[in-house]
């Protein structure tokens, strides 16, 4: 069983900064997509970035891209997600989350943590 636990999230102003962290239990080494997913008060989970932990290739939502930067320490089995000039809309409960090869679903999920950011 994988574990991945989240942390970082928290109130900040909009045009601020918070930096997410995930450190996941267990990893097959290199074979892991890690993703973070995003939920809305009253709206679905959404993926935010993922990254291939093989070779660190990275892929983002139209709504963040060029302000978030998801990426990865291996030594450290942890993902990051730096997130920069945060809007109201950002507020959500993100989600870390991984995927094992060959799976259309992400696999495994952290608990989630809360991001506000106000105007």
């Amino acid at each position: 069983q994988v574990q991945l636990v989240e942390s970082g999230g928290g109130l900040v102003q909009a045009g601020g900064s918070l930096r997410l962290v995930c450190v996941v239990s267990r990893r097959t080494f290199g074979r892991y997509t890690m993703g973070w997913f995003r939920q809305p008060p009253g709206k679905e989970r959404d993926i935010v970035a993922a990254i291939s932990w093989s070779d660190s290739t990275t892929s983002y939502a139209d709504s963040v891209e060029g302000r978030f930067t998801m990426s990865s320490d291996n030594a450290k089995n942890t993902v990051y997600l730096q997130m920069n000039n945060l809007k109201p809309e950002d507020t959500a409960v993100y989600y870390c989350a991984a995927k094992l090869p060959g799976y259309d679903r992400y696999n495994y999920w952290g608990q989630g943590t809360q991001v506000t950011v106000s105007s």
